[in-house]
């Protein structure tokens, strides 16, 4: 198994509850304190609560459990630490603020087999969304 098909659990468990800007950043060989990061966003404070505690859940059932959950009462930060993989859930304006894809700008963007997947469905639908747009011009 890849290490990119190995992180395909936690991406499929972030998506699950529609989260935002999923990014998965390598930090291997940067820092002693994980071999990837999951950054992604929700809209709300109940999304960005909801999106850490489907996490948890759907991990749960593959036998997963964190060390330790920090920030999900508050909705604004939530990290998810599981050992190797660590997971940022943020509010939009959080994620903003803190940068961490600038700070580790670096570290190489993986795309996951479920990531590449969803980005693809992503990109299908705002095409199927423009030539719906186009024929709606024509009337």
């Amino acid at each position: 198994m890849t290490f990119e098909s190995s992180l395909d659990v936690y991406v499929k468990a972030a998506l699950g509850k529609k989260a935002s800007g999923l990014l998965v950043l390598d930090v291997r060989g940067m820092t002693s304190i994980a071999d990837a990061f999951i950054v992604c966003s929700g809209r709300s404070n109940r999304q960005v609560s909801a999106i850490a505690e489907h996490i948890q859940r759907e991990l749960k059932k593959q036998k997963i459990k964190p060390l330790s959950v920090e920030g999900i009462k508050e909705g604004h930060w939530v990290l998810l630490d599981y050992g190797d993989v660590i997971i940022h859930v943020f509010y939009d304006s959080v994620r903003n603020f803190y940068d961490l894809e600038g700070l580790w700008a670096d570290a190489e963007r993986i795309k996951t087999p479920a990531l590449i997947d969803y980005e693809q469905k992503l990109e299908t639908e705002a095409e199927e969304e423009l030539v719906t747009e186009d024929d709606d011009e024509e009337f």
